[in-house]
């Protein structure tokens, strides 16, 4: 692959849950900007009406979408999130390789032009009873109440986990995770794409003003210092107290939010990666 251009734009868009005029605009803008690099930061497959649809979503959608970002010379990184069943990711791996511009990041680092693009979406453990990616976030984790019973995905289908806290506590933590994770050369121009978003800097509050995000990523994060983070996960957070970019001593931490379901709008953040200007932007259906 050839890279000519010098970097200068990346677009950041996270859950979209498969809503297909939500790719198409995010395309268009890319084009219409001159966008270099598109990433999206996972939940990137529908759930509606059920989560047995993404395989066919992955071959009869994002395959050909791809084709259009590999056609127009823009690089598309991603990572699949919490609700992308686990048992897909063979899959759209399978449809990513078949292109140079498209590279599924998680727990990998890619590098373009000197920056360094590294990915991670696995996700402290939630009520819901997919736990495909769920962890602990440190040894001392304390499990939010459940919600019905817990399942994981596999080529077989769903499979129950009786025994779900029993079960996590044998999984790597976050904190295992992350240490995992291959280093950067230069950690200024890394950037980080992890779908959970750390604690203590407004990234991760819920609508009834619960704050669950990750420990081990603040930490990570402040000891660490990349350039960017970009995370997801909670849709509403930014809008609960109007913070979606912060800053982790010198890391620039974002999490844009997203509209759910039922909200016809899109929200993205464009990062000019040589003045630094950050823009978060919605736009309508």
């Amino acid at each position: 692959m050839k890279y000519n251009k010098k970097i200068m734009k990346l677009l950041y868009v996270t859950d979209i849950h498969g809503v297909k005029w939500k790719y198409e605009r995010i395309l268009q803008i890319a084009k219409a900007s001159e966008i270099d690099i598109v990433i999206n930061g996972g939940d990137m497959l529908p759930t509606r009406p059920n989560f047995f649809i993404q395989d066919e979503f992955i071959e009869n959608f994002l395959d050909n979408h791809f084709q259009l970002y590999e056609k127009e010379g823009i690089h598309y990184l991603f990572i699949t999130g919490n609700d992308d069943l686990i048992a897909n990711d063979k899959l759209i791996n399978e449809v990513a390789d078949e292109y140079d511009y498209i590279q599924n990041i998680a727990q990998k680092l890619y590098k373009i032009n000197g920056f360094e693009f590294i990915g991670m979406n696995w996700v402290t453990d939630l009520p819901f009873g997919l736990k495909d990616r769920a962890r602990m976030d440190k040894d001392n984790f304390i499990f939010p109440m459940q919600i019905g019973k817990a399942f994981i995905s596999t080529e077989k289908g769903l499979k129950k986990i009786d025994d779900w806290i029993g079960y996590a506590t044998q999984l790597p933590t976050i904190e295992n995770e992350l240490e995992a994770l291959k280093l950067p050369e230069n950690m200024d121009k890394a950037i980080y794409v992890i779908h959970m978003p750390p604690a203590n800097v407004l990234l991760d509050v819920c609508a009834d003003k619960s704050k669950v995000g990750s420990e081990a990523i603040y930490e990570f994060l402040k000891t660490h210092q990349p350039l960017i983070s970009l995370h997801g996960h909670i849709h509403e957070s930014p809008s609960i107290y109007n913070v979606w970019c912060t800053k982790i001593k010198d890391t620039i931490s974002i999490q844009p939010g997203q509209s759910n379901h039922n909200e016809e709008y899109l929200v993205y953040v464009v990062i000019d990666l040589d003045s630094m200007d950050l823009e978060r932007k919605r736009v309508e259906k």
